[in-house]
């Protein structure tokens, strides 16, 4: 999956999983170039940092059309902090949405005409809560749902110039684990309930994002990867009465 003289834009990529996905980039040989809002605490190796908010769609028209080349796009800059609907206003969960979900839209149709010229691709960077129920991160999962189904429409639109797919990530271990997990004792109670029994590295999700955009995966579009370790084991199986060993 050799990618040397491409050039990879990473969104959120100056820390955690964007991080990640940068390093597995700038490894494979591409030229790397990582865009937020602030530049990154540490440095990253053989990647360029470019100040940007992604929300600010001239922003990004600007970005986009300075770059002299593009071939592939990871939109993986998101998130959204707990927060139970109720306990905030529409305005909040609104601009969760924004972030997780138009910024994506925005950023990758600034990019499109560089991929279509190069035949790149779109990694979109999903969560698994974008399948399932998703409570204090409800306008989250909505947005990372609609993500999914949005790169699916990209991946129709755009063909064949143009590939799009999404990573559905699951429970990455990044510098702030502690916030969704707790100390270390709760990060490793959470990793047990994963099938393969451990969190994410930012650089499993970094691997799985090379892949997509190499030409190992030349025939894949529209596809959603699951990059959670086996997901989670279904609750019932612990809380029913019988097969179980005595």
């Amino acid at each position: 999956m050799e990618l040397s003289g491409r050039v990879v834009v990473v969104t959120g990529g100056t820390r955690g999983v964007g991080a990640g996905i940068a390093r597995s980039f700038a490894e494979a040989g591409a030229e790397v170039v990582v865009c937020a809002r602030r530049p990154p605490e540490v440095p990253l190796p053989k990647a360029r940092f470019a100040p940007l908010d992604v929300r600010d769609a001239d922003a990004v028209r600007h970005f986009f059309a300075a770059l002299p080349r593009l071939d592939v796009l990871v939109n993986n800059a998101g998130g959204a902090p707990y927060r139970l609907l109720a306990d905030a206003g529409p305005e909040r969960h609104l601009r969760v949405l924004e972030l997780n979900l138009l910024a994506p839209l925005a950023v990758s149709l600034a990019a499109h005409e560089h991929l279509r010229r190069t035949r790149g691709s779109i990694v979109m960077i999903g969560s698994v809560s974008g399948g399932r129920p998703s409570p204090g991160t409800a306008a989250y999962g909505a947005a990372k749902a609609g993500l999914e189904n949005l790169a699916r429409s990209m991946a129709v639109e755009w063909a064949p110039d143009v590939r799009v797919n999404t990573l559905v990530v699951g429970m990455v271990r990044t510098e702030r684990s502690q916030l969704h997990y707790g100390d270390e004792e709760g990060i490793a109670a959470v990793s047990r309930s994963v099938p393969l029994g451990r969190l994410a590295e930012p650089s499993d999700v970094g691997a799985a994002a090379v892949f997509l955009a190499s030409d190992a995966a030349a025939y894949i579009s529209g596809a959603s990867l699951l990059v959670h370790g086996g997901g989670e084991r279904p609750a019932f199986l612990d809380a029913a009465s019988v097969n179980k060993e005595t």
